[in-house]
């Protein structure tokens, strides 16, 4: 009997559209009420965009509206510069 192997989830980054290993990414979620947020667990409920542990992928992100068309919602101003200083926290770990 051959070992099996344990399947890796995948996801693509919304700013430099690359498939990587779920763990290494952020996922911005957008909850049931219609409140934006980081996902540290990224198990909360909720549709999800991920976005890599870079403050250049976000960048892009923002610029190409990727976060906006995987949540299928209009994101606000005020909540892309909460985020931001989340992913500069996280990136400074």
């Amino acid at each position: 009997m051959a070992a099996q192997t344990k399947k890796i989830p995948l996801r693509k980054c919304t700013g430099c559209q690359e498939m990587k290993n779920k763990k290494e990414m952020i996922r911005i979620l957008r909850t049931s009420e219609g409140e934006i947020v980081l996902d540290a667990t990224g198990r909360k409920n909720g549709r999800g965009a991920y976005v890599c542990r870079s403050m250049d992928c976000f960048e892009k992100a923002v610029r190409n509206r990727g976060i906006e068309r995987s949540l299928k919602e209009k994101v606000p101003e005020e909540t892309y510069e909460n985020l931001k200083k989340e992913i500069e926290s996280i990136e400074k770990r």
